[in-house]
């Protein structure tokens, strides 16, 4: 009888696994069930719980215990795919050599691994680590991170905070006193009691340990490729997505009803802060990485493109899967479509046109390169 061959998600800097039906990977973890014994993916697909804005050594360290604890379990192979800074801890842990802080065996662990998929990964860091590093990013990021759990949990946030964050973020240093605050208030003020309380000690321990931003910053990642290497033995992929640049047309592609246009202005906020990586900057691309995103964008992006949290071309490394006009939550799922069941819900509208039938696309190719087919 054949071994397992199983597969672990690793949520990203809004990745919020840990915190029970808030579905982070819920979208991406049914494709991967349904379209992966079809192509010999015949195991688990788990969704890890992790810290998300813990040091990578820390979320690595939770990743290697969750592959021991599926080993224990059961035996087989490994497959890891890592959405955003997820796709970093995944190439910590494969790293020969590696020393973590766990009991668990990173050698045993990295040694089941078969092929490891980023999606969205700033392998080369995002210039938003910047901001966020900041005393006021840190607050901002802590209300961002509320509003992802509030979008995926009631498919929309209120209008008159989408605008306030966009306003916010236009122009930081303008904020009101406690203005944050009010916003982080507000929107926790809708959970029911028992949820209130798990979320608000959750974010406690996320504004208590934020080692990640500065580490996923473009120095930072300089500083990680450096000194981390691709294991011989894995096989390396990537997914690549970008929102097209703010204007008229983004949009009106996003929706002209209020919400759509608030929550656009908090796209457009946050896309010109990802959009800061020096002009000359680029990453080493091969020419099948060139053919793809010819293919995929009419041109290979420059270094001020991105999907709204990391340069596109930041997010190279390895073998192309798929690369889509989409944004950094789209691509996991999170894109307008109320009506599929179970819904998907945007978190912010960017006009980037992805659909069911592409996240369909891109999430079948990801079982296939997972599979080795």
């Amino acid at each position: 009888m054949a071994r397992p061959h199983h597969v672990l998600l690793v949520p990203g800097f809004f990745g919020f696994a840990n915190l029970g039906d808030f579905a982070y990977f819920g979208h991406a973890k049914e494709m991967l069930s349904e379209a992966g014994p079809a192509v010999g993916l015949e195991g688990e697909v788990r969704v890890v719980a992790t810290e998300p804005t813990a040091s990578l050594p820390r979320r690595a360290a939770l990743l290697c215990e969750a592959i021991s604890l599926l080993l224990d379990e059961s035996p087989g192979s490994v497959s890891i795919v890592g959405h955003s800074s997820g796709g970093l801890d995944a190439r910590l842990v494969v790293t020969p050599g590696v020393s973590l802080p766990t009991p668990a065996d990173p050698e045993r662990c990295a040694g089941s691994v078969r092929a490891l998929v980023t999606v969205a990964t700033p392998h080369h860091g995002t210039p938003l680590a910047h901001f966020f590093g900041g005393m006021l990013g840190q607050q901002v990021l802590r209300v961002l991170s509320l509003a992802t759990i509030y979008v995926l949990r009631t498919g929309r946030l209120p209008i008159s905070v989408a605008l306030k964050l966009a306003r916010l973020l236009r122009r930081p240093g303008s904020a009101p006193s406690g203005v944050l605050d009010q916003l982080f208030v507000q929107l926790l003020g809708d959970f029911e009691e028992d949820r209130r309380r798990a979320v608000e000690s959750f974010l406690t321990d996320v504004r208590s340990d934020q080692g990640l931003v500065s580490q996923i910053s473009p120095a930072g990642m300089e500083l990680f490729n450096a000194s981390t290497q691709d294991r011989p033995t894995v096989r390396y992929g990537f997914v690549a997505a970008r929102a097209r640049p703010p204007g008229l047309g983004s949009l009106w592609r996003a929706g002209l009803d209020v919400y759509a246009q608030a929550t656009h202005a908090l796209f457009v906020a946050l896309y010109r802060f990802a959009s800061g990586m020096p002009a000359t900057w680029r990453p080493r691309l091969n020419t099948t990485h060139a053919a793809v995103l010819r293919k995929a964008y009419g041109r290979i992006p420059d270094a001020r493109a991105n999907d709204g949290i990391v340069p596109t071309l930041s997010q190279v490394w390895g073998d192309p899967i798929a690369a889509a006009w989409a944004d950094h939550h789209d691509i996991i799922g999170h894109f307008h479509d109320p009506e599929h069941v179970p819904p998907h819900f945007d978190w912010m509208a960017s006009g980037t046109g992805f659909d069911r039938r592409q996240f369909e696309r891109v999430w079948t190719a990801v079982a296939r390169y997972l599979a080795g087919r």
